[in-house]
């Protein structure tokens, strides 16, 4: 094996050992009596296989009578076969330069001014120190600390991923006709042939999707319930970078069909992790940083905004004390929740601040700190989860925590028969040299653009061909911007839709999720993602003359279409359409104690009109 010599210059190598390597291969040879030696020899040994022989000098300083045991001592010594030796730091880099992928350390020692200087400085601390940084390796690595390895992560990522995406695809196919269908709120064809008038063929690079070719109810329905079939198929494991693959072309498509329905941040979001899944499936590691990168800008970006936008209630804590009231589809536990001691609540709104502007800076760091990282954001995902309806989100941001894993961390809890499957695939799932270089090529590509996206919404101003670049790629959805309830709001407001025969007796339209019977307890609704629902959540913070799927949504309740009405619980003109309907605001509070023992969920207060009275013009 050939090592190549650093330069004579270097003041930790030397012109020769007075013996060479007796193996034929470089020996490492380090202090057997240090604890610290001992852990990353060990480790090293785990990295570079039989491409290094590992000694302790206590074994084999004999065969090298030219290095005193003082330098034994000191500082690990790296002996080529041709008996030129290395020590210290260049010896640690000459060492990695034989485990795959780590070469560009010793690339850095010899060629980047001043790193090499700073790297023996750094492993003369280091060595002076080593019983303390040894507890400080068992604490960050553990004590059986290994090259770390995300094929069982990725397996069980994307096996868990297929049901995301199930939840996605099911959810939005029974309501699909309904909201964009030909006699839906917002019909896809209106949006086809509009958007087909003012682009021409730009419109195939400004709204990629498959509705260009066919935008009928078929097609709709055929590309909701084909992706969840692939969704199947990629929790079965079944042709799944195929599956990967149609199954984000299949949702882009749908986000751009479902037009306002679908303008949530977590189709983004899906349609985000989606890409990045697709790319871990090639290749594990890089994948595997995408995604890391994903939740942090996620979980910070979150903590982020809610400070940037200046709301007093998230900077003086109080902003819990609203939250489970306001949020947009409570369960039935964001009731004892709002109860909770105005104190707790402070103090819980704290520790969320914790959860997302510090720990995600541990998704970066030794695995120990990984893992609180992960347990971290997996506790708030759980509280945010069990007291309001965020269908997949929670999930899927908890799933992302899988990756702050690593195989090691995961063997315990997978059953065996899922190990052995893994471990009979493993050859054949490395990747190429070649697609690794490709996959990573694109994920440095990603990771461009969302810094640049971070940077324009800390209201900073992107060079413009930095702005061009995420610009172009902008229509796939391959990175988005991300923030949740920057402001909280303090009141909740509910618009109550009603219909009448003559414009004086009225009655209530029942949504199937959001308040309405104050004698209805809030549901359960994961992971469903009721569209309309939250549409009415967000138009009661707008003025509706602002809103046209909300005309259009009374005008078909006019019609008593039935693909809309059925997405409400309670249609009260099942036989005929009504002559009138209008919109009622009211503010909902909790029901007091006594008055949920006697079965009552909410209070009302009728604030006046949303939308007044309204009928078909039949001229």
């Amino acid at each position: 094996m050939i090592i190549a010599v650093v330069p004579e210059t270097s003041g930790n190598r030397s012109a020769a050992a007075d013996m060479p390597a007796a193996s034929g291969r470089p020996v490492l040879v380090y202090d057997g009596d240090c604890g610290f030696c001992g852990y990353w020899a060990r480790y090293w040994q785990k990295l570079t296989g039989d491409r290094i022989d590992y000694r302790p000098y206590q074994e084999v300083a004999a065969r090298y009578p030219a290095i005193s045991q003082a330098e034994f001592q000191r500082a690990v010594q790296f002996i080529a076969p041709d008996g030129q030796r290395a020590s210290a730091a260049e010896a640690s880099f000459l060492t990695l330069s034989h485990a795959r992928g780590k070469g560009f350390w010793l690339a850095l020692y010899r060629n980047l001014p001043g790193f090499a200087p700073v790297s023996e400085a750094a492993y003369a601390v280091i060595a002076a120190h080593r019983p303390a940084f040894f507890r400080i390796s068992l604490a960050l690595w553990g004590r059986d600390h290994e090259p770390p390895r995300y094929d069982l992560v990725a397996f069980l990522f994307l096996r868990l991923f297929g049901l995301i995406y199930l939840s996605a695809f099911c959810s939005f196919a029974v309501q699909a006709l309904g909201l964009v269908g030909s006699h839906g709120i917002l019909p896809l064809a209106e949006m086809v042939d509009t958007v087909a008038g003012r682009l021409g063929p730009e419109r195939f690079f400004v709204a990629p999707m498959v509705f260009w070719l066919s935008d009928s109810d078929l097609a709709i329905k055929a590309v909701c319930w084909v992706g969840a079939g692939l969704s199947l198929l990629l929790t079965l494991n079944l042709l799944p970078r195929l599956s990967l693959f149609l199954l984000y072309a299949l949702y882009l498509s749908l986000f751009y069909a479902g037009q306002v329905f679908m303008s949530f941040q977590w189709d983004t979001f899906l349609l985000e992790t989606g890409f990045i899944a697709l790319l871990l499936s090639i290749a594990a590691k890089p994948g595997t940083w995408l995604l890391r990168w994903l939740l942090f800008r996620f979980m910070f970006m979150s903590g982020v905004v809610k400070l940037l936008s200046g709301d007093p209630n998230w900077r003086n804590l109080s902003a819990l004390s609203y939250h489970f009231l306001t949020q947009p589809l409570p369960t039935p536990l964001a009731w004892y929740a709002a109860r909770l001691p105005p104190g707790l609540l402070r103090g819980a709104t704290g520790s969320m601040f914790v959860v997302e502007l510090a720990l995600p800076f541990l998704i970066f760091c030794p695995r120990r700190l990984r893992f609180v990282a992960g347990f971290g954001i997996l506790l708030l995902q759980s509280c945010i989860l069990l007291t309001g309806n965020y269908n997949w989100f929670n999930l899927q941001t908890m799933l992302l925590c899988l990756p702050l894993f690593d195989d090691a961390a995961l063997r315990k809890l997978v059953p065996g028969r899922w190990l052995g499957l893994l471990v009979s695939r493993r050859g054949a799932r490395a990747p190429a040299r070649a697609v690794t270089i490709f996959v990573t090529a694109v994920a440095l590509l990603m990771v461009f653009c969302s810094l640049v996206e971070m940077d324009e919404r800390f209201g900073g101003n992107p060079p413009a061909p930095a702005q061009a670049v995420d610009a172009f790629i902008e229509p796939l959805h391959l990175i988005s911007a991300y923030g949740l309830f920057a402001v909280m709001t303090t009141s909740r407001r509910e618009i109550i839709i009603q219909g009448s025969d003559d414009g004086v007796a009225w009655r209530d339209y029942e949504f199937r999720y959001k308040p309405g019977d104050v004698m209805r307890r809030p549901l359960w609704n994961i992971p469903h993602q009721p569209r309309l629902d939250w549409q009415m959540w967000f138009a009661a913070l707008e003025d509706p003359q602002r809103l046209p799927w909300f005309w259009h949504f009374l005008e078909r309740l006019l019609q008593n279409d039935p693909t809309v009405t059925a997405l409400l619980e309670k249609n009260p003109f099942a036989d005929k359409p009504p002559a009138y309907v209008r919109a009622e605001f009211y503010d909902y509070t909790y029901a007091d104690s006594a008055e949920k023992a006697q079965g009552q969920w909410w209070d009302r207060r009728l604030l006046g009109l949303y939308f007044p009275a309204a009928r078909l013009n039949n001229e």
